[in-house]
């Protein structure tokens, strides 16, 4: 759902998707190609919060501040399931674990991967292309291009899902029985274990 508050609506780019299930409130910034999955809420009430292109929050994360602040998810950030945003900046193309919290005027650099579960303290400045984990998070490397390289690539699946939501998600009443010849999804990802022996 999609709310106006105190005159402000968000904006939401047509190649977007916003699951009907999420709740997008008011001086919210979508770009193009972003996925907002189910309970997701993204509250821009009390400052402005900017998901650049490409940028996938998932189900049940939420996203928002305190007040007077603003807040940009930049280009590709990818947010896994359950993740807390709250107040903090996250870089280009960088992968936010699932369950992590990110707290306010925390800075995660372009291309670095918070491991999930991690715990990321007010105003932490994490590096360019760092990992992350635990709680506190504390980097334990540099991210080799191997890791980006699978990481965008789980990234793009997500900018695709847009148009896969716009072209086929549809409200139905269940089936009572498997269909015989019921197909499974294709296997168009692998886990970074499996992705790094190719």
């Amino acid at each position: 759902m999609i709310y106006e508050f105190q005159g402000y609506i968000p904006v939401v780019h047509e190649t977007s998707f916003v699951h009907p299930l999420a709740a997008v409130t008011g001086n919210v910034i979508i770009g193009k190609h972003c996925y907002i999955g189910p309970g997701a809420a993204i509250r821009g009430d009390w400052g402005q919060i900017i998901l650049e292109d490409g940028v996938n929050v998932q189900e049940n994360c939420t996203v928002h501040m305190f007040p007077g602040k603003s807040i940009v998810l930049k280009e590709s950030a990818h947010v896994g399931h359950g993740a807390i945003i709250h107040g903090a900046n996250l870089g280009r193309n960088c992968l936010i674990g699932m369950n992590s919290v990110i707290m306010d005027d925390a800075e995660i650099g372009d291309e670095s991967i918070v491991g999930a579960m991690a715990f990321v303290k007010a105003e932490t400045k994490i590096p360019r292309r760092s990992l992350v984990v635990g709680n506190p998070a504390k980097i334990v490397k540099e991210v080799s291009d191997e890791m980006i390289a699978w990481k965008t690539k789980g990234t793009q699946l997500y900018q695709q899902l847009p148009q896969d939501c716009h072209n086929s998600l549809k409200q139905v009443e269940p089936l009572r029985k498997v269909p015989k010849h019921m197909k499974m999804q294709k296997d168009v990802y692998k886990t970074l274990r499996d992705f790094l022996k190719k």
